[in-house]
Protein backbone atom coordinates (compact mmCIF):
# COMPACT_ATOMS: atom_id res chain seq x y z
CA UNK A 1 0.00 0.00 0.00
CA UNK A 2 0.98 3.65 -0.60
CA UNK A 3 1.94 6.20 1.37
CA UNK A 4 3.40 9.34 1.95
CA UNK A 5 6.86 9.46 2.99
CA UNK A 6 8.53 12.57 4.15
CA UNK A 7 12.15 13.07 5.20
CA UNK A 8 15.80 15.05 3.98
CA UNK A 9 17.54 14.04 1.83
CA UNK A 10 21.28 15.27 1.50
CA UNK A 11 19.53 18.59 3.12
CA UNK A 12 16.46 18.52 0.79
CA UNK A 13 13.17 18.31 1.48
CA UNK A 14 11.87 14.80 0.17
CA UNK A 15 8.27 13.62 -0.23
CA UNK A 16 7.58 10.33 -1.66
CA UNK A 17 4.32 8.86 -2.62
CA UNK A 18 5.28 5.11 -2.11
CA UNK A 19 4.98 1.61 -0.80
CA UNK A 20 6.61 2.43 2.76
CA UNK A 21 7.67 -1.55 3.12
CA UNK A 22 10.51 -0.94 0.06
CA UNK A 23 13.75 -0.86 1.23
CA UNK A 24 15.68 2.46 1.46
CA UNK A 25 18.40 1.23 -1.26
CA UNK A 26 15.81 0.29 -3.97
CA UNK A 27 14.11 3.86 -3.02
CA UNK A 28 17.29 5.29 -3.54
CA UNK A 29 18.36 3.89 -6.33
CA UNK A 30 15.36 3.67 -8.55
CA UNK A 31 13.19 6.25 -7.43
CA UNK A 32 15.67 8.82 -6.63
CA UNK A 33 18.57 7.82 -9.14
CA UNK A 34 20.91 7.97 -6.64
CA UNK A 35 23.12 5.22 -7.78
CA UNK A 36 26.24 5.42 -5.17
CA UNK A 37 24.58 3.89 -2.67
CA UNK A 38 25.54 0.10 -3.75
CA UNK A 39 23.66 -3.53 -3.62
CA UNK A 40 26.29 -5.77 -2.21
CA UNK A 41 24.93 -8.75 -0.02
CA UNK A 42 21.11 -7.82 0.41
CA UNK A 43 21.61 -9.24 3.61
CA UNK A 44 22.84 -6.35 5.86
CA UNK A 45 26.10 -7.66 6.38
CA UNK A 46 29.16 -6.05 4.30
CA UNK A 47 27.99 -2.62 4.17
CA UNK A 48 27.89 -1.32 0.88
CA UNK A 49 24.44 -0.03 1.21
CA UNK A 50 25.42 1.84 3.93
CA UNK A 51 23.79 5.45 4.04
CA UNK A 52 23.50 7.65 6.95
CA UNK A 53 19.97 8.18 9.24
CA UNK A 54 20.35 11.06 11.87
CA UNK A 55 23.75 10.90 12.33
CA UNK A 56 24.24 7.05 12.60
CA UNK A 57 25.21 4.70 9.69
CA UNK A 58 22.23 2.25 8.70
CA UNK A 59 22.60 -0.69 5.94
CA UNK A 60 19.93 0.79 3.67
CA UNK A 61 19.03 -2.71 2.43
CA UNK A 62 17.67 -3.77 5.25
CA UNK A 63 15.36 -0.16 5.92
CA UNK A 64 11.93 -0.29 4.92
CA UNK A 65 11.33 3.60 3.61
CA UNK A 66 8.70 4.19 6.03
CA UNK A 67 10.85 4.06 9.01
CA UNK A 68 12.87 7.15 7.72
CA UNK A 69 9.46 9.34 8.23
CA UNK A 70 10.85 12.58 9.81
CA UNK A 71 14.45 11.79 9.62
CA UNK A 72 17.80 13.23 7.54
CA UNK A 73 19.17 10.77 5.07
CA UNK A 74 23.16 11.36 4.14
CA UNK A 75 23.89 9.64 0.99
CA UNK A 76 27.58 9.47 -0.48
CA UNK A 77 26.37 12.21 -3.24
CA UNK A 78 25.34 14.46 -0.41
CA UNK A 79 28.79 14.48 1.04
CA UNK A 80 30.69 16.53 -0.55
CA UNK A 81 29.89 20.36 -0.10
CA UNK A 82 29.73 22.99 -2.78
CA UNK A 83 31.43 21.09 -5.12
CA UNK A 84 34.22 20.27 -2.22
CA UNK A 85 34.76 16.52 -1.33
CA UNK A 86 34.47 15.81 2.38
CA UNK A 87 38.07 15.66 4.12
CA UNK A 88 37.23 11.90 4.00
CA UNK A 89 36.36 11.95 0.47
CA UNK A 90 39.55 13.63 -0.18
CA UNK A 91 41.78 11.26 2.02
CA UNK A 92 40.46 8.10 0.61
CA UNK A 93 41.98 9.99 -2.74
CA UNK A 94 45.55 10.36 -1.61
CA UNK A 95 45.70 7.14 0.11
CA UNK A 96 45.10 5.12 -2.98
CA UNK A 97 41.87 3.64 -0.39
CA UNK A 98 40.17 1.93 -3.14
CA UNK A 99 40.80 -0.53 -6.04
CA UNK A 100 37.09 -1.00 -7.67
CA UNK A 101 35.35 1.30 -6.01
CA UNK A 102 32.22 -0.77 -5.07
CA UNK A 103 32.37 -0.45 -1.71
CA UNK A 104 34.17 2.57 -1.29
CA UNK A 105 30.62 4.66 -0.70
CA UNK A 106 29.60 2.25 2.53
CA UNK A 107 33.00 2.63 3.72
CA UNK A 108 33.37 6.43 3.51
CA UNK A 109 30.00 6.56 5.50
CA UNK A 110 30.21 4.42 7.61
CA UNK A 111 33.47 6.05 8.59
CA UNK A 112 32.05 9.61 8.65
CA UNK A 113 29.89 8.31 11.40
CA UNK A 114 32.31 6.62 12.72
CA UNK A 115 34.27 10.08 12.94
CA UNK A 116 31.29 11.88 14.69
CA UNK A 117 30.74 9.77 17.45
CA UNK A 118 34.74 9.82 18.36
CA UNK A 119 36.42 12.88 16.15
CA UNK A 120 40.09 11.27 16.95
CA UNK A 121 39.73 7.18 16.94
CA UNK A 122 43.10 5.02 17.39
CA UNK A 123 43.97 2.79 14.85
CA UNK A 124 42.75 -0.03 16.76
CA UNK A 125 39.06 1.82 17.43
CA UNK A 126 39.34 2.91 13.28
CA UNK A 127 39.68 -1.51 12.49
CA UNK A 128 36.76 -2.45 15.49
CA UNK A 129 34.37 0.44 13.86
CA UNK A 130 35.00 -1.18 9.79
CA UNK A 131 35.33 -4.38 10.62
CA UNK A 132 31.51 -5.28 9.09
CA UNK A 133 32.63 -3.45 6.13
CA UNK A 134 34.10 -5.86 3.62
CA UNK A 135 36.48 -4.98 0.51
CA UNK A 136 36.82 -7.47 -1.84
CA UNK A 137 40.15 -5.71 -3.39
CA UNK A 138 41.76 -5.80 -0.17
CA UNK A 139 42.29 -2.47 0.34
CA UNK A 140 41.54 -2.15 3.96
CA UNK A 141 45.25 -1.43 5.20
CA UNK A 142 44.80 1.76 3.11
CA UNK A 143 41.07 2.46 4.15
CA UNK A 144 42.03 2.65 7.91
CA UNK A 145 44.97 5.15 6.85
CA UNK A 146 42.75 7.63 4.95
CA UNK A 147 40.15 7.62 8.02
CA UNK A 148 43.27 8.00 10.22
CA UNK A 149 44.64 10.74 8.14
CA UNK A 150 40.88 12.48 7.94
CA UNK A 151 40.26 12.07 11.47
CA UNK A 152 43.95 14.00 11.94
CA UNK A 153 42.89 16.64 9.92
CA UNK A 154 39.66 17.67 11.75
Amino acid sequence: MKETITFTLNGQPTSLNIDGERTLLWVLRTELGLTGTKFGCGEGLCGACTVIVDKEAVRSCQVPVKTIAGKEVLTIEGLAQADKLHTLQEQFIQHDALQCGFCTPGMILTAYALLLRKPHPSREEIIQGMDDNLCRCGAHKRIVEAIESSSKKR
